[in-house]
Order: structure tokens, then C-alpha cells, then sequence
């Protein structure tokens, strides 16, 4: 079973991202043309324990298709059997192995990223999650380089996924000690897209139209995926498809275009009542409007009452200046 998405196309698609890509901001992607998109992860053992829990992390509107849902586990017969409920319940395109997340609850349950310093145990999970879901659901990962320095093994890992069933593979370019700090390694990740004969994704590093166009035109790679730039700034799909095809750069949006974003985003959010009444919404939302209002004229002196905001109508009030001062 091929991925579609590869076929005559350079997919553009959304990092899953825990905390970011619930399926509001999905929806804001895919408008911004977004080509794939994964939910954010969900732990094999939550599904097995309370899957009625933790369902919230993997819904998804038809209109996100084609998506794809990422699951991290680090026992195998569990991640299938994990990986068989969430399939027969919610039929993504695709289901996703998580072996790349460095952040410690994860790595200190022996998933994501810490399944990179045990290469078997990555491929027997691949191997167990192929196999439960049979012709049902395609499966592909996301790793990241290595480890560390001393430890760079993206190479091996793809051989052993590629032979596990895998059908395409995410490699941020960095290990999991440097967390998001440092340059991501292109030169990895193009290795590993010359040694395999399924789709790598490249990710890291890519924050602007150009850049997408260098890494399609001097790596390997089948697609890009793009994480923390579309956190700032979700149209960077439709810019970087745009110079794809045309060979132009796009201008940016506006500061005013990017205020009624922020504030449609948010409005959107406490409508779908995803996280709960308007004041469990807005705190959610803080990093968000935050990460939007990143170099906006004017904006870095609100932003500790940003941090604090607690309703739409207040973050109305604490933008005007800024829109006030965008039509000046």
C-alpha cells in the first residue's frame, strides 16, 4: 500500500506536536495548506488503561484527511494492540511510531527518542504495529538522528524500519541530547533518504519558503515536515507552495492579517470548548497568541500581559494599540 501523498507531489506536512496540533490549529493548517497532518501523540499504554480518556488527543475532523495518528509505547505487544483500537475506532490514513520525542516523561517510560538507544526494540514494535494492522492502516515512523554525537544511528534505524513494514519514515536532524538547540544535521538525513527505497521526511530548520525549496532541490527527501515555524506562523505552507510552484516569494501577512488571525484562532478554540469554558481556553491558548505575536511591531511590551490574558474580549483590548499602530 503506497502513500498517495508521495505521488507526484513534495508533501508539506505539520509536525505532531503535544499541546499544539489539537484539531483547532489543525484546521488553521490545512486552510494554510498544510498536505499532511499527525495528531498529537498518545501513549500505548493510556489507550489499553483509558482509551475513552484519552480518544481526545486523536479526534479529527474529515477535513484534515489525510492525517495520521501517533502513538509511543515501548512494549511492543502493547503498542499493536494499542495501535488495533485506535484504528478499528478512528480510521486515520495512517498510524504514526513516535521514536523521536525527547522530552523526559516520555524518554523516562523508554519511549520516543530513548527507543534510539535499543535499534531491536524499535524494529519489534514496527514489526508488532505492521502486523496487527495488517492491509488495514499504513505505518511510519518519526526518529531523530541519534542519541547523541557519540551515537548517531538515523542509518541503521531506517534499514530496520523499512524491513520491519514501515512505508516511510520523519528524521528530525538532531539527536535527542541537543533537545531543539543547535542545527539540525541535513546531511544525515539525506544519507538515510539514498539508503532506503521508502520516503523520507526531512525535519528541522525549515522556517521559511527558500528553505524548503534547498532541501527538495539538494537532498533526497520525499517531503518536508515542518514543526516549531508553523507554531509562529501557520501560513508558511501556503508561502513555501507558492514558491515551489512559481518560483516567487510570497509577502508575508500583514501585522493586522496576523492580529485577526491570533484572534480568530482563539475564538475558534473556546467555541469547540476542546479544553473546556473560556478561562481553561485561554491559558491553553497563552503559549499560542505568544508564539503569533512574535515580532509584531510593539508587541514585546505586552507581552507579559499576553501571558496573563484570560479572556477574548481582553486580548481584543491588549492588540488595539497594535493595530492602532499598524494603520499609522
Amino acid at each position: 500500500m503506497s502513500l498517495p501523498w508521495f505521488q507526484n507531489n513534495f508533501p508539506l506536512i505539520l509536525a505532531p506536536m503535544a499541546g499544539v496540533t489539537d484539531p483547532i490549529f489543525r484546521t488553521l493548517c490545512k486552510e494554510a495548506g498544510a498536505d499532511v497532518m499527525e495528531t498529537e501523540f498518545v501513549s500505548a499504554e493510556g489507550v489499553l488503561q483509558a482509551w475513552h480518556r484519552n480518544r481526545r488527543y486523536v479526534e479529527f475532523e474529515q477535513k484534515h484527511r489525510p492525517l495520521g495518528i501517533q502513538i509511543f509505547g515501548s512494549v511492543p505487544e502493547h503498542a499493536a494492540a494499542a495501535a488495533g483500537i485506535i484504528v478499528d475506532a478512528m480510521h486515520p490514513d495512517f498510524l504514526d511510531i513516535n521514536a523521536g520525542c525527547p522530552v523526559p516523561k516520555v524518554v523516562g517510560k523508554n519511549g520516543g527518542s530513548s527507543l534510539l538507544k535499543d535499534l531491536p526494540l524499535l524494529q519489534r514494535i514496527a514489526e508488532a504495529v505492521v502486523r496487527e494492522l495488517g492491509h488495514d492502516c499504513p505505518v511510519t515512523a518519526k526518529i531523530r538522528i541519534g542519541w547523541d554525537a557519540e551515537h548517531i544511528c538515523a542509518h541503521e534505524a531506517c534499514r530496520r524500519l523499512e524491513d520491519a513494514g514501515v512505508q516511510s519514515i520523519a528524521i528530525h536532524g538532531r539527536t535527542r541530547s541537543q533537545q531543539y538547540g543547535g542545527k539540525a544535521d541535513w546531511g544525515v538525513i539525506d544519507e538515510c533518504a539514498r539508503l532506503v527505497s521508502i520516503p523520507i521526511i526531512g525535519n528541522g530548520d525549515i522556517a521559511t519558503p527558500q528553505d524548503v525549496k534547498r532541501v527538495r532541490e539538494n537532498t533526497a527527501v520525499s517531503g518536508v515536515m515542518i514543526g516549531r515555524a508553523a507554531m509562529n506562523a501557520p501560513w508558511l505552507f501556503s508561502r513555501a507552495r507558492h514558491y515551489l510552484n512559481t518560483g516567487e516569494i510570497p509577502e508575508e501577512p500583514t501585522v493586522n492579517e496576523r492580529l485577526d488571525f491570533m484572534l480568530r484562532h482563539t475564538s475558534m478554540a473556546i467555541e469547540s470548548l476542546h479544553y473546556g469554558d473560556e478561562l481553561i481556553t485561554m491559558r491553553a491558548m497563552r503559549a499560542r497568541i505568544l508564539a503569533y505575536a512574535k515580532g509584531i511591531p510593539g508587541a514585546k511590551p505586552l507581552r507579559p500581559q499576553l501571558a496573563r490574558v484570560s479572556s477574548l474580549a481582553e486580548l481584543e483590548t491588549i492588540l488595539a494599540p497594535l493595530r492602532e499602530h499598524a494603520e499609522h
